[in-house]
């Protein structure tokens, strides 16, 4: 009897056998969610006290673009989560900016930075946005002659970098050194510290969230890793930021971007979307396609996407709920999910529990003072 019953029962233990198999492929197919490290430093740039403090100047300094009014902290607010809290970024003044003004909290671990991955490095990231023509359209040569007429900074630059000048790419340097101190404190991140064993930091909700970010809403397919992002490009379907289409100042920035990036002619002319991807690649498979932000501090830093069309988290639940929306080479891992409304609020509940419980703020610094001549050369 013992034995019959054991081999009416061995079907249904076979099937549970392969599902639970199908799952860890699955899970296997992609890094788990981990607790984030140490930020990497690059070998040729490393941390000091002395330069992280330089570095939180000019990130403050207004004379590090190009008519004093855009430093960094202008588009990256601590108190609005890193970002500038608008669907597209302020631009120049006498300009409009089309992205949205991307959080550089934990901006460190990217090996791929801005929305199309146009560079790969914090020092590399900083002049395309001090110089860039709608963002801080600042000249570096006239910015490092700025620094050089002000005594305080020449001193400053000669004490970190042993030069008798400041120059624009130690600047730069300066600056990834501060960013490199923008990252989450893990112990303050209820999912890190359930990871490394506090089980009363996650509740139910957020533990049903956690599961459902791993199994059926999917969502580990592509933010995953202790950044919770796999840095690659996807194509969502996303809807285009309307000023493309009503708004002049709009258009002309947008136009202007596809001239910058070299684009032919009928697209330039057409300009009738982002192209992403496409601009740094030229091939027509990567239009639309942008990189996977972090998720990360996600309870902080709305709106969300490439153009902030997403003001809340519940937003963003709903478009992957229902399978996105139709666009070029929209990726296929964007399926209807048939989420229940408890579903929803379970998972944006394990979104937030990936950031800190408190936001993270740096006060302002003390800058530098005004500029003073050089003295005369002697005869």
């Amino acid at each position: 009897m013992k034995n019959h019953n054991l081999l009416k029962l061995s079907p249904l233990v076979a099937a549970f056998a392969v599902a639970i198999a199908a799952n860890a492929a699955s899970r296997d197919t992609y890094p788990p969610l981990v607790p984030l490290p140490p930020p990497p430093v690059p070998k040729d740039n490393p941390q000091t006290k002395e330069k992280i403090a330089l570095g939180k100047q000019l990130f403050w300094d207004g004379r590090l673009s190009g008519d004093g009014s855009m430093p960094c902290v202008s588009c990256h607010v601590p108190g609005l989560g890193w970002g500038d809290g608008g669907q597209i970024s302020r631009g120049y003044p006498g300009s409009k900016h089309w992205r949205n003004s991307q959080t550089v909290l934990n901006a460190a671990y990217y090996n791929k930075l801005f929305w199309e991955g146009s560079v790969t490095s914090l020092e590399s990231q900083a002049p395309s946005a001090a110089e860039g023509g709608v963002a801080g359209n600042g000249d570096p040569s006239v910015m490092e002659m700025r620094l050089r007429f002000i005594p305080e900074y020449v001193a400053i630059f000669k004490k970190v970098f042993g030069g008798e000048w400041p120059r624009m790419n130690d600047a730069y340097r300066a600056i990834a050194s501060y960013e490199r101190t923008v990252v989450s404190d893990t112990s303050k991140v209820p999912f890190d510290r359930y990871l490394k064993g506090d089980k009363t930091a996650l509740n139910e909700s957020q533990k049903r969230g956690m599961a459902l970010f791993n199994g059926k809403a999917a969502c580990i397919q592509c933010h995953n890793g202790p950044l919770a992002s796999d840095q690659k490009f996807y194509a969502l379907g996303l809807p285009d930021f309307p000023g493309f289409k009503d708004d002049p100042l709009s258009q002309v920035t947008h136009r202007w971007e596809h001239y910058q990036k070299g684009v032919s002619e009928d697209k330039y002319r057409r300009a009738d979307m982002d192209y992403g991807l496409y601009y740094m690649t030229k091939n027509q498979k990567d239009i639309g396609k942008f990189r996977t932000p972090s998720l990360r501090e996600v309870k902080y830093t709305a709106p969300y996407m490439h153009n902030g069309v997403f003001t809340t988290l519940q937003e963003v639940v709903d478009f992957y709920d229902r399978g996105g929306d139709q666009g070029t080479n929209k990726t296929s891992l964007i399926k209807p999910l048939k989420l229940t409304a408890l579903e929803k609020k379970d998972l944006i509940a394990f979104l937030e529990a990936l950031s800190m419980s408190e936001p993270l703020i740096h006060d302002d610094p003390r800058l530098p003072g005004d500029y003073q001549p050089l003295p005369a050369p002697h005869k």
